[in-house]
């Protein structure tokens, strides 16, 4: 079965020698002239602190506030017009448009016989969702998003098909926005029903075994006007039964003594149970089940507490397979029997010293994913829990997949590195044995491309792991992007990045640092990076620019810094501690005021990483890393070229806005301090090819121009 996705709610996604550089960083271009920022007098008092927002105005909705909206226009026309003076734009364009134009697939999912999956062209602004008949039959289009808006902005996101693989669910996604409307369509004929279901947002679709409907995840339609910034309560599970109106959906699930709890729901392939999972919002979570069996449809709640994760990966009968980091921080298997009053947990596959990050049941095997030293290993185990060799994996990067039901000995599973593309290899379980199913062809000589992994030591001693990526003849210092995340347990892997490839191309080098905050070990160092332990995360990425520096691997003045989401925080708290030590910074769609970070969207969900800012202790916490609130006038700050979106919802662009406006106010050198407001774009998720191409043009050109890159066409 596939687990239902308790969201990723978490912020969540180039030639001669670089060494003969003839520009510079340190060669300035013209004062920029920026645009005038109204500033209010809006000054807060809590716990004898008074804290100043004189631009609490640009949290307003561009779409509703002429003022606002006048304010983003600006701020583009002196953005567009700086970065049109730089000379690698062209060429990192160009060269961008040469590496995205690869045929790409997704792995595929089989239902009813049929395998249903994605393919990009090369530059198709979105995937295109095919159906084959036969494991290598002649794949036919089932949906094709790219017709569905003249800019490409709006995605098909969510799908999922029915068991018999004769109806497909599926979400649309419009301008990057988390909300959905699910439709459903007739595999064979291609027929669009007249099943629409609205408000859907980090929902999941599971079909019951016979077809007759599905489950998924909504919250109440928002008022008027708000759907973009308001925070949401009662999120909750209904069953849509084709063929009736949404206001006939069965409400399934919910917690209304506890409304501000997000809920996804899964199947087990024996269409017995659905499996139902509560959150707060951290990566812990709450387990209940429900008997399809039975009329009532009454969840029985197994786990309660939010104390550990807890997945269901399989059952046989009342008996589940569980992942679980129950006195187990680095997770491992138990079962759970349901049958009786109270349900019995056994362990099965015990904690490792690798972290076990994925689990599957298929073919009669488990097949477990482990991380070690933030790399993967696959490891096959009897449903009695003993070990059965490995999955031979073709290189050094990661594997993920490995789906299907789980008495089906056909499964597919993706392997990429920095430098291997993402392969989609069929996996026969009885035989432990893979085939290449589908293989990109990339415009680079990738046999030219090294990857190493080192550790370096942090303030406190701790050792980080970090991913170099260069050219195999850059040996000398060279100008260097740095990227991090460090949060919400979320782990940094080794992947296939055309984007990121154009600029080591140019003799650039590409670092990825595993900071703490991230799940690459487990509980403990998702622990040691967040609430009262959040500056261990800075002071991590800190730690990598200095080794970077202090082994010869970038220049003096050549450290360009990346991160978005919890990394764009990130991006912004070490450019306020230091801001010597970086050229660049590329802060994108970031959480840049932590004092008022849970009162939009998805915000609140967050607090698990962050704390509270009603409570004091978290409050003074968040206030000394704040982005917005600690940008130190009088000290020469970076070029900083801030990224964000009009409609994301998930962190809302007023973070940006805010942090911009208060960059360009104060006394911080004469770097340029600019902010690029994409249109009909949210988070990330759903954003069309030729966008994310113009905007990673800005970016490398920008972070070329300051790190004294010296940018060449590929020849």
């Amino acid at each position: 079965m596939r687990r239902a996705s308790l969201l990723a709610l978490p912020l969540l996604f180039a030639a001669p020698n670089a060494i003969a550089q003839t520009e510079t960083k340190a060669t300035m271009t013209a004062p920029i002239t920026y645009p005038e920022t109204k500033r209010g007098d809006v000054v807060e008092e809590q716990f004898g602190v008074k804290v100043a927002d004189p631009y609490r105005w640009l949290e307003n909705d561009v779409r509703n506030d002429p003022e606002v909206a006048a304010w983003v226009a600006a701020e583009n026309k002196v953005t567009d017009a700086y970065l049109k003076t730089l000379p690698g734009r062209d060429i990192f364009r160009d060269r961008l448009k040469q590496l995205f134009n690869y045929e790409r697939f997704s792995a595929p999912y089989k239902k009813g016989g049929r395998y249903f999956y994605f393919r990009n062209s090369g530059l198709q602004n979105q995937s295109v969702l095919y159906v084959r008949d036969t494991l290598n039959g002649q794949g036919r289009v089932l949906i094709d998003p790219n017709g569905w808006a003249k800019d490409g902005a709006t995605a098909l996101a969510e799908w999922a098909p029915s068991e018999d693989g004769k109806k497909l669910a599926y979400g649309v996604q419009d301008g990057g926005t988390d909300w959905r409307t699910i439709r459903v369509l007739d595999v064979d004929s291609g027929k669009l029903l007249d099943d629409e279901l609205k408000w859907a947002k980090f929902t999941g679709l599971a079909w019951m075994k016979d077809g007759s409907g599905f489950f998924y995840e909504r919250f109440p339609e928002p008022r008027e006007g708000t759907a973009f910034q308001a925070g949401a309560d009662n999120h909750a599970v209904y069953f849509h039964r084709l063929g009736t109106p949404q206001s006939a959906d069965r409400l399934v699930y919910s917690t209304p003594d506890a409304p501000k709890n997000l809920h996804g729901i899964g199947l087990t392939d024996d269409g017995r149970y659905a499996i139902l999972y509560s959150t707060p919002g951290s990566s812990n979570n709450d387990l209940s089940v429900i008997d399809l069996k039975s009329a009532e449809w009454k969840p029985r709640q197994l786990v309660s507490g939010f104390e550990s994760e807890w997945g269901v990966i399989g059952n046989v009968g009342p008996k589940f397979y569980v992942s679980t980091t129950k006195d187990a921080a680095r997770s491992k298997i138990v079962t759970m029997d349901i049958s009786g009053a109270q349900p019995v947990v056994a362990d099965l596959v015990p904690e490792d010293q690798a972290v076990l990050n994925g689990a599957s049941m298929v073919g009669g095997r488990l097949i477990l994913s482990y991380l070690v030293d933030a790399k993967t290993e696959v490891r096959r185990f009897t449903l009695d829990g003993k070990p059965d060799g490995k999955v031979a994996l073709p290189g050094i990067g990661t594997a993920g997949g490995f789906g299907g039901d789980q008495d089906d000995n056909e499964s597919f599973y993706i392997f990429t590195s920095f430098n291997a593309p993402s392969v989609v290899y069929r996996y026969d379980v009885a035989k432990n044995k893979a085939t290449v199913w589908a293989a990109p062809k990339v415009a680079i000589d990738l046999s030219k491309i090294a990857v190493e992994q080192r550790f370096y030591t942090s303030k406190d001693g701790t050792k980080i792991p970090m991913f170099i990526v260069r050219r195999k003849d850059v040996t000398g210092p060279a100008p260097t992007l740095l990227y991090a995340y460090g949060g919400f347990n979320i782990t940094q892997l080794p992947s296939f990045s055309t984007s990121r490839l154009a600029w080591v191309e140019q003799g650039g080098v590409f670092a990825l640092a595993n900071i703490r905050g991230g799940g690459e070990y487990g509980k403990a160092w998702h622990d040691a990076g967040r609430l009262m332990n959040k500056q261990n995360v800075f002071d991590d990425f800190i730690a990598a620019g200095e080794y970077l520096k202090a082994q010869g691997i970038t220049t003096k003045d050549g450290l360009a810094i990346q991160g978005g989401s919890n990394g764009g925080l990130l991006v912004g708290a070490v450019v306020n501690q230091r801001p010597d030590l970086f050229a660049a910074a590329l802060p994108a769609v970031g959480v840049m005021d932590m004092l008022r970070f849970d009162k939009f969207t998805a915000g609140r969900y967050w607090t698990s990483d962050y704390g509270f800012p009603s409570k004091e202790a978290d409050f003074r916490n968040l206030l000394k890393y704040s982005p917005y609130h600690n940008i130190q006038a009088g000290k020469d700050y970076p070029a900083i070229l801030a990224t964000t979106a009009d409609t994301d919802d998930r962190v809302v662009p007023g973070h940006t806005f805010k942090y911009t406006a208060a960059l360009q106010a104060a006394d911080i050198g004469p770097k340029p301090h600019l902010v690029r407001i994409e249109t009909r774009a949210g988070h990330g998720s759903g954003k069309p090819t030729d966008k994310v191409i113009e905007e990673t043009a800005d970016l490398w050109a920008f972070a070329a121009k300051w790190t004294g890159l010296k940018v060449d066409p590929v020849k």
